[in-house]
């Protein structure tokens, strides 16, 4: 049988059609792009826009993780929130000595045990995810509202949070280091684990994994707490970019996280997908966004952008087989 190597058709049929496709939609809007502005193309413009684009990474590394199982995570904006500031306030109460090496931990910290209840809300109370996760998201609202209106020592970002965020190293963005490294973990967690081909297998059909040996919710409670890590990760980055925690700094990030995975190939149902894919699916949403933003294009037509892309992906999705990638 020849192999790969020798011949090139079948090089070609293990290259995923959905990540053809997306790479093709970037290349058109890098072409739309350049036509709006001459600098669009630009290293350092490009270099910034993966900057932020980082932020959006991280996130839906962990979203990824989650959907794969056929779940959801409608918590992600208020867990952003928390893990910016849990940091910043962490930095204060830790005091001036111990505070600024315990403030990035604390806030990821606070992020992962936000996903720890989700998880254990679903898998052993086994409310619908869709459902547990959204009152969460309830709950962290009101708990962080009340934390701003009190007493918070300190909101500032430290400057390990702010070097990380919005600095460079040799040219290149400190936060595009951090998002590669999630993205090497969350990658050799679904290739090259157990904990991985549990994922895929749950992802396909529960009872069988379930029947196969597999501790289902012991996973499910996995993916759910390092969803919230990465979700609180972001928000620590975000503070350290902005400078300062506010409240509502993950409100944006939902339907972009959830439309980058789903525009990579993932399987909104769970099953299937590839983590190359959502990596694409994350640079395609961030140029989308600059060339929205070049046009003009308010919020709303943004997140009706998102909506519809999902839609259409479930749609897409909910007529095919789920199989293992």
């Amino acid at each position: 049988m020849a192999s790969a190597a020798q011949n090139p058709s079948l090089r070609l049929k293990r290259v995923d059609p959905v990540v053809l496709g997306v790479c093709a939609c970037i290349l058109l809007i890098l072409l739309a792009g350049s036509l709006y502005s001459p600098n669009f193309l630009s290293p350092d413009y490009l270099l910034q826009q993966l900057n932020v684009g980082s932020f959006l990474g991280v996130i839906a590394s962990g979203v990824m993780l989650v959907i794969l199982l056929g779940q959801i995570d409608l918590s992600v904006p208020w867990v952003v929130t928390i893990g910016g500031m849990m940091a910043t306030a962490g930095a204060g109460w830790f005091g001036p000595v111990m505070g600024p090496a315990l403030a990035i931990p604390f806030g990821i910290a606070c992020g992962a045990a936000v996903g720890l209840i989700n998880g254990i809300g679903v898998a052993y109370l086994r409310v619908p995810s869709m459902i547990f996760t959204l009152g969460v998201n309830a709950v962290m609202r009101g708990l962080m509202v009340a934390h701003t209106g009190g007493y918070a020592p300190q909101t500032a970002a430290t400057d390990l949070m702010r070097t990380l965020a919005s600095e460079r190293t040799l040219g290149i963005p400190n936060a595009l280091f951090v998002w590669v490294a999630v993205s090497v973990l969350v990658a050799g967690i679904l290739q090259r684990t157990p904990l991985g081909r549990y994922i895929y297998a749950i992802g396909n059909k529960e009872s069988a994994a379930y029947l196969a040996g597999v501790d289902t919710r012991r996973v499910t409670v996995i993916c759910f707490a390092l969803c919230g890590l990465t979700a609180a990760l972001a928000g620590v980055l975000l503070a350290g970019y902005s400078t300062k925690a506010y409240q509502g700094m993950g409100d944006a990030y939902l339907l972009p996280s959830i439309a980058a995975v789903v525009i990579g190939g993932t399987n909104i149902l769970g099953g299937r997908g590839r983590y190359l894919g959502t990596l694409i699916g994350v640079v395609l949403i961030v140029l989308l966004n600059s060339v929205l933003s070049i046009m003009d294009m308010p919020e709303a037509g943004r997140q009706v952008i998102y909506g519809l892309v999902i839609i259409l992906m479930l749609l897409v999705y909910g007529r095919g087989e789920r199989i293992t990638s």
